[in-house]
């Protein structure tokens, strides 16, 4: 039988290829430091989350064509360089389950091994030859640092919100996602109505992502490539823990979770504060939230009756998103 994955991918299976020929030449490098660090990313290129939604919101609009594929390209080379400077700024050892480039070389080549993803990012985006795209990926990139920034000025604060939360991870997470489907849609010839709709879908399919993601921090069940309450012990508290924070009222409970958030906590308080987010409803209601963001994206997929193989597998890709297990 099929895998879930490759359900997914089939409509866009032969622009996959040429999309991953692509990504592969172009980091090439005659630099030997360098090449070591590329390698290794190369060899963690993942499910390409990120890439199938350009290339199935273009099919899904018009036709894959060259400049879709360089948008592609730009968005997974930006989305790469922007975890190799989140490692260093998390000082992470660790990404799913491997070494960190940080890890594998120091902070100082990590950040030069980023720039150079970025510096890369900004030429395939030119490659598609549209302003419109460069001044996109220009933006998404600020956008992206402004996320990080806003997750570490919230390291000292004293007031716990949802607001908060989702700021971060609308710039964090979902303006990425949202770039992929807008930026597919755009190249492939979509009316500004059509990208507006593609946009707002990209971007409830990149909160629901992230949200599942934290998720993931309570659960033992599967290896996630990061143990549960790895979250709190970086200091981030996610829609579960605030949410259980919040309904409860528990002033203890508050006053530690602004401990872990400003690292101080052990590892027994963090341990206790995951235990209270599991009794206090935080895993269910972060559940219902995903459930109605994900209704809402896939009321995009009503604009084409005539790819609906294309809609079928994009479907399936919100499906994957709110059930992915790594």
């Amino acid at each position: 039988m099929m895998d879930r994955l490759a359900e997914i991918r089939l409509p866009i299976e032969a622009e996959l290829r040429q999309y991953r020929a692509i990504f592969e030449q172009t980091l090439q490098t005659d630099n030997p430091l360098l090449g070591m660090a590329l390698r290794h990313l190369l060899k963690r290129q993942g499910k390409m989350m990120r890439p199938m939604l350009v290339l199935l919101s273009a099919k899904f609009v018009g036709e894959i064509n060259e400049s879709v594929l360089h948008a592609a390209v730009s968005l997974e080379l930006l989305h790469t360089a922007s975890l190799v400077h989140d490692d260093v700024v998390d000082s992470s050892d660790r990404r799913r389950g491997q070494k960190s480039v940080n890890a594998l070389l120091d902070n100082k080549a990590a950040v030069l091994v980023g720039d150079f993803l970025l510096s890369k990012a900004l030429f395939h985006a030119a490659q598609t030859g549209s302003g419109r795209v460069v001044t996109w990926v220009s933006e998404l990139g600020q956008t992206l640092s402004d996320g990080e920034l806003l997750q570490l000025a919230n390291l000292d604060k004293t007031e716990i919100s949802e607001e908060d939360y989702f700021e971060v991870i609308r710039k964090k997470t979902a303006s990425l996602f949202e770039m992929c489907a807008k930026t597919g849609a755009l190249l492939a010839g979509a009316g500004e109505e059509t990208v507006g709709k593609m946009s707002r879908f990209g971007e409830q399919v990149g909160l629901c992502f992230q949200m599942r993601d934290d998720l993931l921090d309570f659960d033992n069940q599967h290896d996630t490539g990061k143990p549960a309450g790895n979250d709190m012990r970086e200091g981030k508290l996610t829609l579960p823990v605030i949410h259980a924070l919040l309904s409860s009222k528990d002033e203890s409970m508050y006053a530690l979770a602004l401990k872990v958030r400003r690292g101080e906590a052990s590892e027994e308080e963090i341990d206790t504060l995951v235990q209270f987010t599991l009794l206090n409803e935080g895993i269910p209601y972060t559940w219902k939230n995903i459930d109605n963001i994900a209704t809402s994206s896939l009321q995009v997929l009503r604009l084409s009756e005539i790819n609906s193989a294309v809609a079928d597998a994009m479907s399936k890709y919100v499906s994957f998103v709110v059930g992915r297990e790594v």
